[in-house]
């Protein structure tokens, strides 16, 4: 994984801040906080495209509607074949809670 390279304890204690979250409204705030507006932007563009190409939409179809480059659909795409499984694990549990 990428992100072993980042592991260490001011990590942990990211995520572990990330999981003390209760609702909806404290991750707005927590992460109004902590990353730019761009950051924010571009995480949340990241989980759309992800969706999208689990239900199969084509990559002209996703950027018209989520603006993201065709790199970052090909980022993504590769992500969700051969990652760790992050995206899968959060679009299951998305899917689960519709």
């Amino acid at each position: 994984m990428q992100i072993d390279k980042l592991r260490g304890e001011q990590l942990d204690q990211l995520f572990d801040a990330i999981l003390t979250l209760k609702d909806r409204e404290e991750c707005y705030r927590f992460f109004d906080d902590i990353a730019t507006m761009n950051e924010i932007q571009s995480l949340a563009q990241r989980l759309q495209v992800a969706k999208m190409l689990d239900e199969g939409s084509t990559y002209t179809a996703i950027a018209k509607e989520s603006s993201a480059s065709t790199t970052t659909i090909s980022r993504v795409k590769r992500c969700l074949a051969y990652g760790n499984d992050g995206y899968r694990i959060v679009l299951d549990r998305l899917k689960e809670k519709e």
